[in-house]
């Protein structure tokens, strides 16, 4: 006989590397956007004949894992937890802002530019009184996680506050309705939260993105220096902080992955949310805020989530879904999420406004964008986000990822 296809309780792991600590937990009921079962707190997996287990060193206090085509969520552990999602929020920033600059722009750099960002930033080191091209502060973005490179593309798309409605415009269009921007760069702000599946969600939007996954899949890169009066400016390399990525600080390099974004703040803990193909199958993992006590736990984690998602493929019944954009249903109205309605615990969400729908598409028409990047290792080709006139949100059977080895820098 068959096991019965019901939800398995997660294998218990540590909570917390200080004994007697008591850990906060998630609330009864959350968001149902993707299907009833993801507002369940608690993990949710429906395994069949055949299907491996979850690993048993799993400590974050959300997680999911998705087949980043088919939209289906492979298991998942307090999906709509709303935490602080620290600089893993830059994918929403870049999915919003990057198609609105031109890559080959120059912007000279001023000193209220740089006004606000927070006491101990990462930064990529940008100055003031310099020039940069949008191409060069993308790469500090995404490679660097630079908060300075966040600041001056936020006053260049019309100021900070214009940026945080924005995002948050953009997030509502996506139904990440778990998501509240306050900071664009993901500094710890009150109130500022996401969720595990909204991250996700944010992250399959971006990967349409030629630009978007050049930049985050990038290994690698040179970045302008400091101009000295009397010399020749300067460059220095910067490298990507996504440990799976690159391989750095004990980590092995995940065969097949190719970003997307990693954070770490005091309040947020660690966060990362990383998208991976073996053979056929490209999944996608976000991870927040693990309590185990081994080093570079999150990205430890996500590695074992998509071992185990990659074997489980094809042999677990999906307990929800990456819900499509609102704009890509048809007559005007949202699509509704299995069992949950489109509803959110946090209530409502922006209205779905003609012009946010035609927003919407205008981002989308602008990632078609060819042109390569100077700067990077090797651009990323191909691939869009694909809105049939049957209101079906797909994506490309295959996204081109890249050859990572052909990017890794040399030791």
């Amino acid at each position: 006989m068959l096991p019965a296809l019901t939800a398995l309780p997660a294998h218990a792991a540590p909570t917390d590397d200080k004994p007697g600590k008591r850990q906060p937990q998630p609330p009864a009921m959350m968001s149902t956007v993707g299907g009833a079962q993801l507002g369940l707190p608690g993990t949710q997996v429906k395994l069949g004949r055949g299907a491996p287990v979850l690993p048993k060193e799993l400590s974050g206090r959300s997680w999911i894992v998705a087949d980043a085509e088919s939209g289906d969520v492979l298991a998942s552990h307090n999906s709509h937890w709303r935490l602080p999602p620290a600089s893993t929020l830059k994918m929403l920033f870049a999915d919003t802002v990057l198609p609105r600059l031109s890559k080959s722009q120059v912007y000279k750099v001023k000193d209220t530019d740089l006004a606000g960002i927070g006491e101990g930033s990462s930064l990529v080191g940008i100055k003031e009184d310099h020039t940069y091209s949008v191409h060069d502060m993308w790469l500090g973005v995404f490679l660097r996680s630079g908060n300075d490179a966040v600041h001056v593309l936020s006053e260049m798309n019309g100021g900070w506050d214009k940026t945080v409605v924005d995002m948050q415009t953009h997030a509502d269009e996506l139904q990440a309705l778990d998501t509240t921007v306050v900071s664009p760069d993901g500094y710890d702000a009150k109130g500022q939260v996401s969720s595990a599946y909204d991250l996700t969600l944010i992250a399959r939007s971006g990967m349409q993105k030629k630009d978007f996954r050049e930049y985050c899949s990038t290994a690698s890169a040179t970045f302008p220096g400091e101009k000295k009066k009397g010399k020749k400016r300067e460059s220095f390399q910067i490298q990507n902080t996504n440990r799976l990525l690159t391989g750095a600080w004990g980590v092995e390099p995940y065969k097949g992955m190719a970003g997307v974004k990693n954070g770490n703040t005091t309040h947020a803990g660690a966060t990362f949310t990383g998208v991976a193909q073996r053979g056929d199958k490209v999944l996608l993992v976000t991870v927040m805020n693990p309590s185990a006590s081994e080093g570079s736990a999150v990205y430890k984690e996500a590695a074992r989530l998509l071992d185990w998602g990659f074997e489980a493929a094809g042999k677990v019944t999906p307990v929800g879904e990456l819900v499509p954009p609102k704009s890509a249903a048809t007559g005007g109205g949202a699509p509704t999420a299995p069992g949950g309605g489109g509803k959110s615990a946090k209530g409502g969400g922006a209205s779905d406004s003609a012009a946010a729908a035609d927003d919407a598409r205008t981002r989308l028409a602008a990632s078609d964008d060819a042109a390569s990047g100077v700067g990077t290792a090797l651009a990323v080709a191909g691939g869009v986000l694909v809105v049939l006139a049957a209101g079906v949100f797909l994506v490309n059977r295959r996204w081109p990822l890249p050859a990572l080895t052909r990017r890794r820098p040399r030791p």
